[in-house]
């Protein structure tokens, strides 16, 4: 039950968010609608509450009551609009469930507001108050308590790197001291798509990379990101971090998953406080390197027709965009791009927890129609994407739509073609 305290304390955190770039936001804002367009929940429904610009009002009320002068006029007045339970309880399924954190709607703010970081600090606000999916609230108690949203502990991983080692005589190595990488995995990787662990290995078996897992820090999603606590994606981040300087390694390399690789490789340092005394890298930025010195061998091309979706966190705010056409350049015989595709693609409608949140499954759903569109048009067999949160929702869609497409991970389909030595 939400109560008077938690109310205050959600207004005193939106209050925390305010600064500098977010009162520029606020008075450079021209309402031209521009990010409703942008934004695949508007596009799908046609429902005005879930244009982008919408769902930060929460946060531009505490802005103009408490920090401009006509707005504390209004105040004084009684004619300011307050932050009440019962406009964050309207505003929280607009937030969490029609929100994937994409930024898409911030690439076409004709001001350059980025509004996906507004919509970010308002789930401060939301989580501060008691104002959160249930989905995600467990996901993120389970992060800190167990070390995994999904609950996935390390004797589970242990059994899949058992089953991997029995099944291909690789060795899957953990704390191992001084190795030059340490690989991070998220919990689907482990449960629904162990083959990219067996990937890793055998690429980097080729490659002759020296890395690790960590037994104290496997888990790359960062709940904390999702649900928007500053304070529990500090800890996890924190946690890795700890895990690294344990082993003393140089690299840490985020795996094919979005907000892991936005929590680790942009918003951990930030987050506590000190840079790394190691380099952050996408498992795709390292196969491109590995590419580009030689030291990836590959044979053989993919003959299907296939596509690839660029996950929003990695590739629109991550910037890894040639990497995986490259990779793609090396294995794949027919691949053609979407009409909207790189920093412009859409997203799969899953990210920033929506997944996690099962009473968003209907309006995600809904929202796939516009990656339904977009496949429609390219007419392929496969699809490809490097992110395993991207996968089940795309699978899950495909399902739903009565689609026949096949979703690989870019770093299996290029294990698969690896040279035989």
């Amino acid at each position: 039950m939400t109560t008077q305290l938690n109310i205050a304390k959600g207004i005193n955190a939106l209050k925390e968010q305010i600064d500098a770039p977010t009162a520029a936001f606020f008075s450079s804002c021209v309402h031209c609608g521009l990010c409703a367009e942008a934004c695949l929940f508007y596009t799908e429904t046609s429902d005005p509450r879930y244009t982008p610009i919408n769902k930060v009002e929460p946060l531009k009320r505490v802005w103009e009551s408490e920090f401009t002068l006509w707005g504390k006029l209004k105040k004084v007045l009684g004619l300011h609009k307050p932050v009440t339970d019962e406009l964050l309880a309207e505003w929280e399924p607009l937030i969490y469930d029609g929100c994937t954190l994409c930024g898409r709607c911030s690439m076409v703010c004709p001001v350059g507001n980025d509004i996906s970081t507004m919509i970010r600090k308002v789930r401060e606000g939301m989580v501060a108050s008691d104002h959160a999916p249930e989905g995600l609230v467990g996901a993120s108690t389970r992060a800190v308590k167990i070390g995994s949203p999904m609950g996935v502990r390390l004797k589970a991983l242990e059994a899949q790197i058992r089953h991997i080692e029995a099944d291909t005589g690789l060795t899957i190595p953990i704390d191992v001291q001084g190795a030059d990488y340490m690989a991070l995995l998220s919990s689907m990787e482990i449960i629904n798509f162990p083959e990219y662990i067996e990937s890793l290995a055998k690429i980097f078996k080729q490659a002759g990379i020296s890395w690790t897992l960590s037994s104290e820090a496997f888990e790359a999603t960062n709940s904390g990101i999702q649900i928007g606590s500053s304070d529990i994606a500090r800890e996890l981040v924190q946690r890795v971090v700890d895990g690294a300087e344990k082993l003393q390694i140089k690299y840490v390399i985020s795996p094919e998953c979005g907000h892991a690789y936005t929590a680790i490789r942009w918003d951990g340092p930030n987050l506590i406080g000190r840079p790394y005394p190691f380099k952050v890298v996408h498992i795709l930025e390292l196969l491109d390197q590995l590419r580009q010195s030689g030291r990836l061998k590959t044979s053989g091309q993919y003959s299907k027709r296939l596509t690839f979706h660029d996950p929003c966190q990695i590739v629109r705010k991550g910037g890894v965009e040639a990497q995986p056409r490259h990779l793609l350049g090396l294995v794949a015989s027919d691949f053609v791009e979407m009409a909207d595709h790189g920093k412009m693609n859409w997203c799969c409608g899953g990210g920033g927890g929506v997944s996690a949140n099962e009473r968003a499954d209907e309006i995600r759903l809904t929202a796939f129609k516009r990656k339904k569109a977009q496949l429609d048009e390219v007419n392929v067999e496969v699809m490809v994407t490097a992110c395993a949160n991207c996968r089940l929702v795309l699978e899950e869609g495909l399902e739903e739509n009565n689609m026949d497409i096949p979703v690989i991970g870019l770093s299996e389909l290029i294990s698969d073609h690896l040279t035989e030595e």
